[in-house]
């Protein structure tokens, strides 16, 4: 029995260091590579570039800064490509040493010519007061900026949204710290305090708890 369970045992541990020496070698090719496109006349991020892997159906896409992230193997061949600017390629060294690497690739801009584009008016008035009432045309980055930016939109997102788990952890604190101040005596009731009482005498003829409107939540003309 033992001469015939060495051999399948062997072949095992075999099987299995050759696995290991195979994932090691596989893990030791993969390198991370960090960088940024730009333009060369001007070194200014070339922004949204795509960075393809050739041959492999992969890639990621630059920020609006240019700047990208892609993981890959020493001596693959990446491809950067973006609308108005030449195709690159620039090929991963295998020699390179360790996991990470960091590049800047630089794109000369190219003059290309779109397909023709006819304009048609729609085919009857029905047609355009469905496409003026029901067609949604998205915002541009400049646009999202200036909403999401405005001083009267963040009011009303300040007064409406529930607070996060900062600010509530921000108000138990300064509960507790409130209550530590009178840790082993009666708390103070302003009901028997006559400053208070003056102080909400002046507020009642000011008129502080008269019905206002809130300057915090938009009406339906603004947006």
């Amino acid at each position: 029995m033992r001469s015939k369970s060495l051999p399948y045992s062997f072949i095992v541990f075999f099987v299995l260091m050759c696995n290991c020496v195979s994932a090691q070698t596989s893990f030791e090719n993969i390198i991370q590579i960090d960088g940024i496109a730009m333009t060369a006349d001007s070194l200014r991020g070339v922004p949204y570039a795509v960075i393809s892997i050739k041959s492999k159906n992969r890639g990621v896409e630059a920020t609006y800064n240019g700047v990208f992230s892609v993981v890959c193997y020493k001596g693959d061949t990446l491809e950067f490509s973006s609308e108005g600017f030449r195709p690159k390629e620039y090929i991963v060294p295998a020699t390179v040493k360790g996991q990470y690497f960091s590049m800047i690739q630089l794109m000369v801009q190219d003059t290309f010519y779109l397909p023709e584009t006819i304009v048609k008016p729609l085919p009857s008035k029905e047609g355009f007061t469905y496409a003026f009432l029901h067609w949604r045309i998205p915002n541009d980055q400049y646009e999202l900026a200036r909403r999401n930016t405005d001083a009267y939109f963040l009011k009303a997102l300040a007064y409406t949204l529930p607070i996060d788990g900062h600010e509530a952890q921000s108000r138990l604190l300064q509960k507790q710290a409130n209550e530590a101040v009178y840790y082993g005596q009666q708390p103070p009731m302003n009901i028997f305090n006559p400053i208070a009482w003056g102080q909400f005498f002046e507020a009642w003829k000011r008129g502080d708890f008269r019905t206002k409107s809130n300057p915090y939540i938009n009406d339906s003309n603004n947006y």
